[in-house]
């Protein structure tokens, strides 16, 4: 018996979200290898769109490095960070602690900046932190997973440079779904991933490094993350590794539908759906974690009621809906919803679909809708 899916899932969770159809189709055609004239041809079209969805400046370099998010992660972290490396790490959930553990692992000096999970970094808690102590990078999450909270990255970042440290910004949430501009923000190194606002598979996380972050990169101690070796291959035809040709189909699709769209209609629509969202959740009584202002149009944390099992109403979505969310990390584990309206999954119609799902199933577990 084949254990391979024949239904689609409803993928509202945090990631994977869902593939987009015409994403699907690239996947089908003929595989090829990595260093057919067709793949380098690919992997050129893939450097020039990540640089226009990025907005990155002049001089960046633009990739995606074989892995998940987390690999585009610690490819920024491998370059930027040595032994003795002062890093600053704005931790404001479960991402933002990964990213400081990663920090640590490639010998920097971590100081961590403490948010509560649910808020965003202050600005001025940044300035007085910096202005206390000078740092060589600093690093942050845009969109964080964990607490559906969208940080103010173009302000942290401009504080970030006048205090001459480097900006890592982790945008695996954001990117493609939320407002991300690193050349205009000063970003210098950013990472995603292709499972979420893009609406491909998971597989691949693009990366960008600006102009400075070029010129202050460290001897990297890993093989496989080392960008002069990963230039080599995407600028020079050099063999690093057997990339697969499946993925860079999928993930030149997405973001061909993505410029078709365009950034600013489809971080429009991303809004407008999580906006949806709220409304309806409040139909059932429902609220989300974070204040208004910090939430992320993406990701919507989801306050579980007093006296719901949060698990089983999950398990009931799944069982008679095929509908997937996500459950809460860390701390918040047990107290809220991972609702992730990204990429493909953001749709009024997928709104509208797990609202009733939800109210049915809240139903069964002993909570009134209000009148």
């Amino acid at each position: 018996m084949s254990l391979i899916p024949e239904t689609d899932r409803i993928l509202l969770g945090p990631g994977p979200s869902l593939t987009a159809p015409r994403v699907m189709r690239a996947m089908a055609a003929p595989t090829v290898s990595h260093l057919d004239p067709l793949m380098i041809r690919l992997l050129d079209d893939v450097r020039a769109r990540l640089l226009r969805v990025f907005r990155a400046p002049e001089g960046s370099f633009a990739l995606a490095v074989s892995g998940t998010g987390t690999s585009g992660m610690e490819t920024t972290v491998a370059n930027l960070v040595q032994d003795g490396t002062r890093a600053l790490v704005v931790v404001s959930g479960y991402f933002g602690d990964r990213l400081a553990q990663m920090c640590e692992r490639y010998g920097a000096t971590v100081r961590r900046l403490d948010v509560e999970w649910g808020n965003a970094c202050d600005p001025d808690a940044l300035r007085r932190t910096l202005k206390a102590a000078p740092e060589d990078v600093v690093a942050m999450v845009h969109g964080e997973t964990s607490t559906g909270v969208v940080n103010p990255v173009r302000e942290l970042a401009a504080i970030a440079r006048e205090h001459g440290a480097l900006t890592l910004v982790d945008a695996v949430t954001s990117f493609g779904g939320v407002p991300l501009d690193v050349g205009a923000w000063g970003i210098d190194a950013c990472y995603s991933c292709t499972q979420k606002c893009l609406g491909g598979p998971s597989g691949l996380a693009p990366v960008v490094f600006g102009p400075g972050a070029l010129a202050k990169r460290v001897r990297c101690r890993s093989f496989y993350f080392d960008l002069a070796l990963l230039e080599d291959y995407w600028l020079r035809r050099k063999y690093h590794h057997t990339m697969s040709s499946t993925l860079v189909y999928a993930l030149d699709e997405a973001l061909a539908i993505v410029e078709e769209e365009g950034l600013d209609a489809r971080w429009a629509r991303h809004e407008r759906n999580h906006r949806a969202l709220v409304a309806s959740l409040a139909e059932l009584g429902l609220s989300l974690l974070p204040a208004e202002a910090d939430r992320l149009w993406t990701l919507n944390t989801v306050r579980v009621p007093g006296g719901v099992d949060e698990s089983a109403v999950r398990a009931q979505l799944l069982e008679e809906f095929n509908i997937e969310i996500g459950a809460g990390l860390g701390p918040l584990a047990g107290k809220i919803w991972r609702v992730g309206l990204m990429g493909a999954s953001s749709s009024p119609r997928l709104v509208v679909l797990l609202r009733g799902a939800l109210e049915h199933a809240l139903a069964k577990h002993g909570h009134r809708v209000p009148a």
